[in-house]
This record gives structure tokens, sequence and C-alpha cells, in this order.
């Protein structure tokens, strides 16, 4: 029998910060944008510009901090991080090395086992580089600055992961606390969250660590599982051949499945850092951080039991509803108005979810205010409109939160409330369909059905269904 290997995994995660400005000037962070538009002396790195600190950055990294039961430096500083990249304009990165923001917490997650809390060694604040674009047409690299200077948290956790499945559970729990207070949408897909793996394997009962290796390019979740199963197995067949792992940075092209090495982390770099001169020193009082804890949100593990004792809606409906704080908020607001939680549930579930699945969207991207859905779902309740119309409001709503009320006028959606017009219709159908009329009253009910949908018809959808199948019995059984 072969050896058995247990995988050590670390991971080091950078967020960018929900702020509308960088992190030392006051240009936008917004993403996209022509290239270097959203730049000024500052994050250009042009000499005599100077730095100021975003006060919302520090705020933001606080917040985390506590979220995920750090310890918080009461004393900070800034220090310079030096190397020569173009990407870098200043030709060093603003960072924290020696008084990191926070130090010293976890976070818990839900493995195969039960509960297993995920060390944090660290998180500081720092500042992002630009972005190289390589143009193979041309045979050159541009470089675009609109990144530079977006403030960005590093999260360090400790090497207490086994495997991707611990990893990806990880990843999403500080996604979820990080989203529910708002300090970043984590979008990998347009890299506002981004996940570097240190991987290393040793012989299953060793105390020592194995030789890592720091595995970059990591945008999806499913390319981070792919990585690290794909690095374990080559650490393994290294060790198995009876070669080194070199211990070095290397990166993941997921469309071949494989890694490639980038650069040797033998000889650690030397950046020698020292403390940025252009910054002063933080210091948070305690009366400043006890305002920060206060403020921090009821998170999803507490709302999911605060929701089971209010609402009395199913477990499934209460884990889909709370993997968004936006959509927990819609939830609860437009059940507080309608006082109907299963009904809003059910629209949340339902149409939600689907045009958030078709259109590719996250939650927060939807329009739908709490006051229009809770009036969408009482017209729908009060037979004022029918499921198909109720449909297409909602997906009205969802785009641009048009008032339902003013859409089903426009749009001429609002069933037929005037009965005697109603009756004449029925009465009308029952004379033309003589054979019908004779099959229900031998007992065959399919022929209500046939009625109801002739009905139907003649009143183009706007009749409730219930109100005609209710009159045409009762005229029936005369």
């Amino acid at each position: 029998m072969g050896k058995q290997y247990e995988t050590v995994i670390g991971l080091e995660v950078h967020v960018e910060l929900a702020t509308k400005t960088k992190i030392f000037c006051g240009c936008s962070t917004a993403f996209g944008g022509a290239p270097n538009t959203h730049t000024c002396p500052v994050c250009m790195g042009m000499p005599g510009s100077l730095p100021v600190l975003n006060g919302k950055v520090l705020e933001y990294a606080v917040m985390v901090g506590l979220a995920a039961n750090c310890e918080i430096t009461r004393y900070c500083k800034f220090d310079r991080k030096n190397y020569f990249y173009p990407d870098n304009p200043q030709n060093y990165q603003i960072s924290q090395l020696y008084l990191p923001i926070c130090r010293d917490g976890y976070v818990e997650i839900e493995t195969q086992d039960g509960m297993k809390r995920i060390g944090i060694h660290e998180i500081h604040m720092e500042e992002d580089a630009g972005k190289l674009i390589h143009d193979e047409w041309e045979d050159c690299t541009l470089v675009d600055y609109n990144r530079s200077g977006v403030p960005l948290i590093e999260i360090v956790s400790e090497p207490d992961m086994r495997n991707a499945q611990e990893v990806i559970a990880f990843l999403e729990k500080l996604r979820l606390l990080i989203r529910y207070l708002g300090a970043s949408d984590c979008k990998l897909q347009e890299g506002s969250m981004r996940a570097d793996v240190n991987l290393s394997v040793r012989e299953a009962g060793a105390q020592t660590f194995g030789t890592r290796t720091e595995m970059k390019n990591l945008n999806s979740f499913k390319a981070i599982q792919r990585a690290i199963e794909g690095e374990r197995e080559r650490q393994i067949d290294l060790l198995e051949a009876g070669e080194k792992v070199m211990q070095e940075t290397r990166r993941w092209d997921d469309a071949k499945g494989c890694s490639h090495a980038m650069r040797s982390k033998e000889d650690a770099q030397d950046y020698r850092y020292f403390p940025d001169p252009d910054l002063t020193p933080i210091r948070i009082s305690e009366a400043w951080l006890s305002e920060r804890r206060a403020a921090l949100p009821e998170f999803r593990t507490e709302k999911m039991e605060r929701f089971r004792r209010e609402y009395k809606i199913p477990d499934y409906d209460i884990q889909i509803i709370t993997e968004s704080r936006h959509m927990a908020d819609l939830f609860e607001e437009t059940a507080a108005i309608c006082k109907e939680p299963k009904k809003v549930s059910n629209w949340l579930m339902g149409e939600m979810l689907r045009l958030l699945k078709e259109e590719e969207k996250e939650p927060e991207d939807s329009g739908i205010s709490p006051a229009h859905l809770a009036a969408l779902i009482m017209m729908k309740e009060k037979g004022e409109i029918n499921g198909t119309a109720a449909k297409e409001v909602f997906e009205a709503m969802f785009h641009t939160d048009v008032d339902p009320l003013l859409y089903v006028e426009e749009k001429g959606l609002r069933l037929a409330a005037d009965t005697d017009a109603l009756q004449k219709v029925l009465r009308q159908v029952l004379a033309d369909n003589p054979g019908s009329v004779e099959d229900y009253r031998g007992g065959k009910e399919k022929a209500l059905g046939f009625l109801v949908g002739q009905t139907m018809k003649v009143m183009k959808g706007k009749a409730n269904p219930g109100d005609v199948n209710r009159m045409l019995r009762e005229l029936l059984q005369r």
C-alpha cells in the first residue's frame, strides 16, 4: 500500500473595498471606464504628490476584522513595499507589514465532520496596482492605472485547511460576512475578490510542513477547486518519484487544467519595507471602536434563527433568502407591509431567482422596492389580476421598479369586476355549449373546466377564474 498524504492549505485573499474613491486620493473606484481616466498625480505616482488616507477604508477594514473575531491594532502604520514593475507607478506599494490593522481572528465553517475554526493570521490595508494589457497585435504591453490606488484588504489565513471543500467553505463564509457588511461586492469575475492558494503536502501524521507553492490567477470557486486538486497531485507525483517540491509562485491555467512556474521563491524577495514617511500613524480610540462594534449588522446565522421564530416559513426558504442581505431585507420589509411572509417568500424563491439566474445578476442589481412588491402581492391575493399578469408585472418591476398599480392600468391587465357583464357572458357560453352543460349535469366534472376555458376566452383572460368557476356552478345548479 502506498503512502498516505495530507494537504495543508492557507490563503491570501484580496478584497477590493466598496468605497467610491481610492485609498489615498479622490479618484473614482468604478469598475471599467476608458484606460487611465480614473487617475490623478497621487495614484499615478507623480513626484511631490502626497497621499491622504480615506477614512472609509479604515472603517471597512475594522468592521471586517470585528466580523472575523480579530484583535484590532489600536496603533498602526503604513509601510512601503519596494518593488519595480510597470503596473506599480511609484515603484513601491503602500501596505502594512509591521503593524497590520487586524490580527489573530477566526471564522467558523461547516465541514462533513461538523464545525471547524479557520484561523486568520492578519488583515492589512493596502493599495492595488495598475493593470498590464498585453497587445499581441502590436507586440507591446500597455498599462492602465485606473485600478492603481483602489483600496484593498488582504486577509491572510492560517494553514488550517486540508482540502478544496474547506477552502471553498472558508471563502464563501468570508464573502457572506463582507457582503453583509456592505464592505465589498466580492465579485470574483470582476476581480473584487481574489485568492492566492498556498499549498503543500506531507505524509499523513507528519508534524512538519512540506515545501509550499503559491498559486495565482484564480478567479472562480471552480478554478480554485481544480487548482487545489491539480497542485496536490503534482506535488505527490514529485515526492513519489523521489524529487523535491520547489518553493515557487505558479500560475494556474484553468483552460488547460494545469499550472506552470512563474518565479522561484527559494530566496524570498527582499522588499526592503520601511514605514511610509508621508502617512501619519493611525490611533484608534476605544470610543470609535465601540461605535463600529455597535454598527455591525445582524449576520446570517442570527438572521436565520430569528426568521424561523418570527415568520414560520420553511428552512429551505430561509436558507436561500438569507444568502444575500439585500434579499433578506427585501423579504422582511415586504412582509411587514402585506403581512403575507410565505407569499413574499414564494415570489422571491420563484420569479426573483429565475430572473437573477437568467440575467446573471446579483440580488442587489434588481430594482424591486418592498412597497411595490407588497402592492403586487395584495393585488394578486384580492383577485384583481391573474397569475400570468402578476408575473409580467413582477418582471417589469425587476428591471425598473415600476408602480404595479399604474402598470396594470396602462396595460389593461386588471380582471373584470363587473359581475352583470360576466353573468351575461356566462349565460351566452352555456347557451352555446348545451352538450357540455348536459355532460356536467350527468356527473362529468371535466365539462366544467371546458366551460371555464370558453368563458376566459370570451373575456380575453380578464376575469377571475375563481369567480367564473363559482358563478358557473351556481348557474348550472339552478
